[in-house]
C-alpha cells in the first residue's frame, strides 16, 4: 500500500511501530497466524521505508512465509496530518510505539476523529486519563473503539477477572464481591519499553503533580463521576494472605492493572457490583522464609521507585536498558507466567471460584506481542457489540479474547477446584 488513498480503508489492521522490538514480534506473530492476503488484510507501518522493507525480508526468513506482498505505510508519528492519513487507511491501528505519553497522542486523536479502532500496550495511567478526557466525546461520535493496555498490562488481570466473574454468575447467580489475583511465578526479560514509560512518568511528575495523583487514585481511570469505591491504594508492605495461606509482596504492575479492572466494572454499569473489591500481590511462600522474602521484595520495590525519582538514576537506567531492545529468542520462548485468581462472596466464603491464567512465553515480549495481535484482530473481525468510546480489554472483547487467546496465543484461562 502507498499513502496515496487516505480515504479508503484498504487494511483491516495497520501495525504501527512494526520495526521496533515488540512491533517485530507482533509482526512475526501475525504472519505466522494469519499469513498474507488471507482472512486478515494487514499492513506494516513505521517511519522508515527502508527499515520496513528490511523487516519484511527478515520476518519472511524467520517464519518461512513469504511476506513480500505485505503493504507498507510510511508516516511520522509527530505529524498530525500523517496520523490522520494512517487512521483513514485502516479499520484498526495496533501500535507499539512508546512511551505513549511522549509519542502516542497524535495517533489517538486521529483514530478518535476518524472512527478508527485502536489498541496499544500502554501502562501509563496518567496518559490514558489525558486521552480519555481529551477524546472520549470524539470517539463516541465517530464510533472509534479505543482500547489501551492490550498486553501483560492488563489482559491477564482484566480478562481473567471477567472469566471468574462469568463463572460466579453461572454457578451462583451473582458476581463475586471480591477478586484477588496472585502472581505465582513468571520468567523472562524486563521490558525496556516499560522502563522507558516509567522513567518518562517520573520525569513528568517533577513538573506536573497530576501525574502522581493519577497513579495514586484507586479509581483514577473510572469515568469522572464514578471515581469512588471501597478499594484504597495499593499495598506497599508484605502481608499474610489467609485465602492463599502464604505471605505476599506488592506486585509492581498492580497500580495499573487494578485501575483497569475497576474501570471495566464501571463501564459495564457495575456488572461486578458497586461494592466490588479487587487487589493483586505476589505469593512469596509460608513461614519465616516466606515472610523474609516478602519483606525483601517489598523493600526492593520501594527503594527502586524512590531511586527512580532521582534524575541521575533515571538517566543511568535509560542508558542500561533502552526501549527497542529485549531478551533473546531463547529467553522469550523459555519464559512464562503463572497467575491464580480467586473470586469469592465475602458474605458466604463457600461461594467461590478459583482460576489459573498461564502464558507460554515471557510476559513482557513473547506473550504480550501475541495478546496485542489478537486484540487487534478481534477489533477488526469480531462482532463485539460495543459502540465508540474508550474501553478496556474485558469491556470491549472479554468473551472474544477468552476464545482467541487460548486457541491461538498460548494464554489460557482455566478453572480449578
Amino acid at each position: 500500500m502507498s499513502n496515496e488513498s487516505p480515504n479508503t480503508r484498504v487494511s483491516d489492521v495497520v501495525l504501527w511501530g512494526a520495526t521496533g522490538f515488540t512491533g517485530r514480534l507482533t509482526a512475526e506473530y501475525l504472519l505466522r497466524t494469519y499469513g498474507v492476503d488471507g482472512e486478515l488484510r494487514w499492513t506494516l507501518g513505521g517511519r522508515s521505508r527502508s527499515k520496513l522493507e528490511r523487516l519484511r525480508e527478515e520476518i519472511s526468513a524467520e517464519t518461512g512465509i513469504d511476506a513480500s506482498a505485505l503493504p507498507l505505510f510510511v508516516g511520522n508519528g509527530d505529524d498530525e496530518a500523517s496520523m490522520r492519513e494512517l487512521a483513514a487507511s485502516t479499520r484498526v491501528v495496533c501500535t507499539t510505539v512508546g512511551p505513549y505519553a511522549r509519542y502516542g497522542s497524535p495517533l489517538v486523536a486521529a483514530c478518535a476523529e476518524a472512527g478508527t479502532d485502536y489498541c496499544d500496550l500502554t501502562g501509563e495511567v496518567h496518559w490514558m486519563r489525558r486521552m480519555i478526557d481529551a477524546h472520549e466525546e470524539a470517539a463516541h461520535e465517530s464510533g472509534a473503539r479505543i482500547v489501551h493496555t492490550c498486553g501483560f498490562d492488563c489482559i491477564p488481570s482484566d480478562v481473567g477477572t471477567w472469566f471468574v466473574q462469568r463463572e460466579m454468575k453461572r454457578r451462583y447467580g451473582a458476581p463475586a464481591g471480591q477478586v484477588h489475583l496472585r502472581v505465582v511465578a513468571f520468567a523472562g526479560g524486563f521490558s525496556g519499553g516499560t522502563l522507558a514509560s516509567m522513567l518518562n512518568m517520573m520525569e513528568e511528575a517533577r513538573t506536573d503533580p497530576e501525574v502522581m495523583r493519577s497513579m495514586a487514585a484507586p479509581y483514577g481511570l473510572n469515568p469522572k463521576d464514578l471515581q469512588t469505591g471501597p478499594d484504597g491504594g495499593e499495598g506497599l508492605l508484605p502481608a499474610w494472605d489467609p485465602d492463599f495461606e502464604q505471605w505476599t509482596a506488592p506486585f509492581v504492575m498492580a497500580g495499573v492493572n487494578t485501575k483497569v479492572v475497576r474501570r471495566t466494572n464501571a463501564l459495564l454499569d457495575f456488572v461486578y457490583g458497586k461494592g466490588f473489591r479487587y487487589d493483586e500481590a505476589v505469593l512469596m511462600g509460608t513461614g519465616a522464609t516466606g515472610m523474609v522474602k516478602a519483606a525483601g521484595t517489598a523493600t526492593a520495590q520501594g527503594g527502586g521507585m524512590a531511586a527512580a525519582a532521582l534524575a541521575p538514576v533515571r538517566r543511568m537506567l535509560a542508558q542500561r536498558l533502552p526501549p527497542g531492545e529485549g531478551p533473546s529468542k531463547e529467553k522469550r520462548e523459555s519464559g512464562y507466567f503463572d497467575l491464580r485468581i480467586l473470586a469469592l462472596d465475602p458474605d458466604d466464603p463457600s461461594r467461590r471460584v478459583h482460576a489459573r491464567v498461564k502464558g507460554d512465553r515471557d510476559p513482557g515480549y513473547g506473550s504480550t506481542s501475541k495478546m496485542l495481535g489478537e486484540s487487534a484482530v478481534s477489533l477488526a473481525k469480531d462482532d463485539l457489540g460495543v459502540a465508540g468510546g474508550f474501553w478496556t480489554p474485558a469491556a470491549a472483547m472479554g468473551d472474544a479474547l477468552l476464545e482467541r487467546l487460548p486457541a491461538k496465543a498460548g494464554v489460557t484461562f482455566e478453572l480449578e477446584e
